[in-house]
């Protein structure tokens, strides 16, 4: 990810969470989580997964079993 996606991702995720705007930290995260997954960083995928997926168990959000799935498969939960 290059130096400008990174920032405006992190200005994104930093807005998100001043509004209290569950949806777009799911969705947010989850796109951090892809970006770092693309570049072999599977810890750093995970951190950011694990974020998307509390956010999305607090909004009953049907995409927290999608999530939850995407952890279980490296390993990061049960």
């Amino acid at each position: 990810m290059i130096a400008s996606e990174l920032a405006a991702l992190e200005r994104e995720l930093l807005a998100a969470h001043e509004s209290g705007d569950g949806d777009a930290l799911v969705g947010l995260y989850a796109v951090a989580a892809d970006k770092a997954e693309a570049s072999d960083d599977i810890d750093s995928a995970a951190f950011f997964l694990t974020h998307a997926w509390i956010f999305a168990l607090e909004l009953g959000d049907e995409r927290a079993e999608a999530i939850r799935a995407r952890l279980a498969s490296w390993g990061r939960v049960d």
